[in-house]
């Protein structure tokens, strides 16, 4: 489900500004962005999203700045004293195995992790206060899914009731047409006895009437009841049910399937068709939900 979060923050002579951003997945992916002295709080961070939500792609990042500094840049000298040293023993590790290596530039040196380092990289991190900004985020972050999934909620009730209707006009169609198919099997019988010498009528009878039971729907029109008061009842739990509902749209999908394939009637087919394209409707709903 998409959402978004964002949380500002100072503490000596730190402030930062977190952003947390959602959309939709079957399960829950997280990805933090965050400034490398902030990785021993990672773990923490990535428990406490992984605690209050159960799908999404979410994605936080965090920038820091040191407040009245202009994050003025400096240059390790140790840390890059030891590259300088570490490079000159494999330039004669090289040589010695008749390695030639191309050479090395200033660039190449100010680009390696720790050489330069900024006001933000030796200031003391607030981290409770940006673990609080956290909390905060995921709070608002919550709210909106939330709100989005009332909606979402309002849809999927809607069409339950679309699908509990054309199950109910399936049911109606399917009663209906109960006299019509006994008669054709009545006359089916007859012509086949007419024109078979020797055939067992009673053996007869009971393929027909194989037939009959293949063509009868009423099973599959109850499952689809079923279903339909499982969503609702899906719908009304606090839990986390997206799995479920999507596991629900599946056997929705196929008994709308045999429904279709058994049909046998025009009225009939159409009302699979119109079940199908409203269950496929509903199964992408049913993916933004946690």
């Amino acid at each position: 489900m998409t959402a978004f979060a964002s949380e500002t923050g100072h503490a000596d002579q730190m402030s930062w500004v977190l952003e947390m951003r959602g959309v939709n997945a079957k399960g829950l992916d997280i990805r933090l962005r965050l400034p490398e002295r902030l990785m021993p709080q990672e773990q923490v961070i990535r428990s406490k999203l992984a605690k209050a939500f159960a799908r999404g792609n979410i994605s936080a990042t965090l920038r820091l700045e040191v407040e009245g500094s202009a994050s003025a840049i400096q240059l390790d000298e140790h840390i890059l004293e030891s590259y300088i040293l570490s490079a000159i023993r494999v330039r004669t590790m090289a040589k010695n195995k008749g390695l030639k290596l191309t050479e090395s530039t200033a660039t190449d040196y100010l680009a390696l992790r720790g050489v330069m380092r900024n006001d933000v990289e030796s200031t003391k991190l607030p981290d409770a206060e940006i673990l609080q900004s956290f909390d905060a985020a995921i709070t608002g972050f919550a709210a909106m899914r939330a709100s989005e999934g009332a909606a979402l909620e309002r849809v999927l009730r809607q069409q339950l009731a679309e699908i509990a209707g054309l199950t109910a006009e399936a049911a109606l169609l399917a009663e209906a047409r109960k006299d019509h198919v006994a008669a054709t099997l009545k006359v089916n019988l007859a012509r086949v006895m007419d024109n078979t010498d020797g055939a067992d009528r009673d053996r007869v009878a009971q393929e027909l009437a194989l037939l009959a039971v293949k063509a009868d729907v009423s099973e599959e029109i109850d499952r689809l009841s079923a279903h339909v008061a499982a969503a609702e009842a899906l719908l009304e739990s606090d839990a986390p049910v997206g799995r479920k509902l999507d596991f629900l749209m599946q056997e929705f999908n196929r008994e709308a399937n045999t429904l279709c394939s058994k049909s046998g009637a025009p009225e009939l087919t159409r009302v699979g068709l119109d079940l199908k394209a409203l269950i496929d409707q509903m199964r992408e709903q049913v993916q933004n939900v946690e």
